[in-house]
């Protein structure tokens, strides 16, 4: 189906169907996975769209176009990986150019602009955005791009996308959203103003812990030439297996998504009420400082949630993560499987100690990836791993 017939349909109906056509080969209704490095010509110049796959795949462009729909865009690209997808952001920018960054970000990102390109010239400031007019104090004619996480990682801190777009289109900045705990069936950054949007597609896209990929989304077109030169140029794409697993995946997103909220509500509910839990950070309770906000631009409020223990100990902490059995410790998120995790020791451990602390990251936090389980087994496992 193309962008026009698709734009205006329920989410459910364009996460089976937007981008997909009946192979025209067979008529086989799953977009084959076309796994070839190269296409025939018929002569020089002449072929049928595709001449070499680093370029440009049918599965891969299939998923592409897919992701895109999703996102209310009109752009998709694949990329290796999340941080693959961010690096060819980040490649856009010139020596001298800045940047400002939400000081709660994953461990990952954190560690691509410090230890990698801010040697290239770029300078990054991470500030506290649950205040969007924060940001006005580190902007300037240097900056060249917004970075936002939301819900952010591992503190599931809210952050107006509104209200950061009006102030990067005052500077004449690009915002970027990583959107990947919300996902498109919760948020849609595009629509509230973002320029792009950024996907770890391993999580909750793919949803089942069997592919490792990340996507970006635009509206611009001059925007997407950029990604796409960047993309090919740099080669760092998705293969067609992984396309394909990611294609079937977004098919059952609403659904999942669907419960991964469910869940999340109660357990964050059974959390809040547990004497063992100091605070319990999840952007659906009244009580959380932009819980309004998440309202206002979110459908529901996700399916992760982060918790820190009554004396902030680390032994207890491994204790608890220790002790669960239908809870995986893993890093990852995403998943049907509930993942539970230790962001000190795990995922946010390229951060140093006094910048994590500062954004709230204590040695007892913990992160749940609340997975599709039955909820009465979830949190009996939790129960019995705090007591």
């Amino acid at each position: 189906m193309d962008e026009k017939e698709t734009y205006s349909m329920g989410f459910g109906t364009k996460a089976i169907h937007a981008g997909i056509e009946p192979d025209s080969a067979t008529g086989a209704i799953m977009t084959p996975i076309y796994q070839t490095s190269t296409y025939v010509q018929e002569e020089i110049g002449k072929h049928k769209g595709y001449a070499y796959s680093r370029t440009l795949n049918p599965t891969r462009h299939a998923l592409e176009k897919n992701i895109a729909a999703i996102e209310n865009g009109k752009y998709g690209a694949c990329f290796g990986s999340g941080l693959a997808a961010i690096d060819c952001i980040l490649k856009m920018f010139k020596p001298g150019d800045e940047i400002v960054s939400t000081n709660d970000l994953y461990g990952g990102t954190y560690r691509l602009f410090k230890t990698i390109f801010e040697q290239y010239g770029l300078k990054f400031h991470f500030v506290g955005m649950e205040n969007a007019d924060k940001i006005e104090d580190y902007m300037n004619e240097k900056t060249k791009m917004v970075w936002v996480e939301t819900p952010t990682n591992p503190m599931m801190n809210i952050i107006d996308i509104e209200a950061c777009s009006l102030v990067a289109k005052k500077y004449n900045a690009l915002l970027a959203v990583d959107n990947t705990f919300a996902t498109p069936y919760l948020q849609l950054p595009l629509d509230l103003g973002a320029d792009i949007v950024m996907h770890s597609v391993t999580k909750y896209l793919g949803g089942h812990s069997d592919v490792v990929m990340g996507a970006l989304v635009v509206n611009d077109e001059d925007l997407a030439k950029e990604i796409y030169r960047i993309q090919n140029s740099s080669g760092a794409v998705t293969a067609p297996m992984d396309s394909f697993l990611v294609l079937r995946g977004i098919k059952t997103l609403h659904l999942r998504m669907q419960r991964h909220c469910e869940n999340g509500r109660q357990l964050a509910e059974f959390l809040a009420k547990h004497p063992k839990v100091d605070k319990v950070y999840w952007p659906g309770f009244e009580s959380h400082p932009n819980h309004e906000i998440a309202k206002k631009q979110m459908r529901d409020f996700g399916g992760m949630i982060s918790f820190s223990l009554v004396g902030n100990s680390l032994e207890e902490a491994k204790d608890v993560v220790r002790k669960v059995k239908v809870f995986s410790l893993a890093e990852s998120l995403g998943g049907v499987e509930s993942l539970i995790g230790h962001p000190v020791t795990m995922t946010h451990a390229a951060i140093p100690k006094e910048e994590r602390e500062k954004a709230g990251v204590v040695d007892s936090l913990i992160r749940l990836s609340v997975g599709i389980e039955d909820a009465a087994d979830i949190i009996a496992d939790l129960e019995q791993a705090l007591n």
